[in-house]
């Protein structure tokens, strides 16, 4: 079931659009900021509340990698593993964050502190390789400076 929170923040954001449906990736969002991720059972709820097909938002849910339908650590990784983050040192980062972590993409660490995923793109080419945690950009990484951009999520 839906909480009075949610319920209030997605009919918030629903006045900003024509069609009840238009919240769809908002409520989706809000849903996920309450409780990490958005659960079969969160999504079927949220089906119910917006007068949609559980197939409907599962299609949208999925098709956005920033909307988790499986549990997450406290705190997630995205590693930008564009052209630009390549040709800039992205495998070497890659195997420094791996190894730091001890899991590699889509896994989450032993005590729940970090999911690490890759994402197509940040947008951010010409300070590459980058990473995003927790919506906080991370841009010119490398190998050794990994462990200092991930010391503050604790």
């Amino acid at each position: 079931m839906l909480s009075a929170e949610e319920i209030h923040e997605i009919e918030a954001e629903a006045q900003h659009y024509p069609t009840r449906e238009a919240v769809l990736i908002d409520a989706l969002r809000i849903v996920q900021s309450h409780r990490g991720w958005v659960s079969d059972d969160a999504l079927r709820d949220l089906a119910e509340f917006l007068h949609m097909t559980e197939a409907d938002l599962d299609g949208v849910a999925s098709f956005y990698n920033l909307i988790y339908r499986k549990p997450v650590g406290r705190h997630v990784i995205h590693l930008c593993d564009s052209i630009s983050c390549w040709i800039e040192g992205y495998a070497g980062v890659r195997r420094a964050l791996a190894a730091r972590l001890g899991v590699d993409f889509g896994e989450t660490t032993k005590d729940g502190r970090f999911t690490f995923l890759p994402i197509v793109c940040l947008g951010c080419c010409d300070r590459a390789p980058a990473m995003l945690v927790d919506g906080e950009l991370h841009v010119h990484l490398t190998p050794d400076n990994i462990a200092g951009a991930l010391e503050k999520y604790a």
